[in-house]
């Protein structure tokens, strides 16, 4: 999300809630991945499929990290842009 000082209240929370999303992506991946893996062994009846599951909850789990540090990695490129905040601009008290 591209940060903007006219944002409105609203938005702020709408912003905050996305980032704080993350961990709890992170686990609900996890979790699905297990419970899928667990289903997958009780239907086929072979153990090692749900360790399968688990590499997939985990994958997914790290592919949300991947994508929201992407993102924060975007937004601080834009912040860098600004000049407000670039060094030959900024006086030292």
């Amino acid at each position: 999300m591209k940060v903007d000082s006219k944002e409105g209240r609203g938005q702020k929370i709408v912003r905050g809630a996305y980032d704080l999303s993350l961990g709890i992506s992170i686990i609900v991946a996890i979790l699905l991945g297990v419970g899928i893996g667990y289903l997958m062994m009780k239907i086929f009846e072979v153990k090692w499929v749900f360790w399968l599951g688990v590499f997939w909850g985990v994958g997914a789990g790290i592919l949300n990290i991947y994508k929201a540090y992407k993102r924060a990695q975007k937004e601080l490129e834009e912040l860098a842009k600004d000049p407000k905040y670039d060094p030959k601009y900024t006086q030292k008290t």
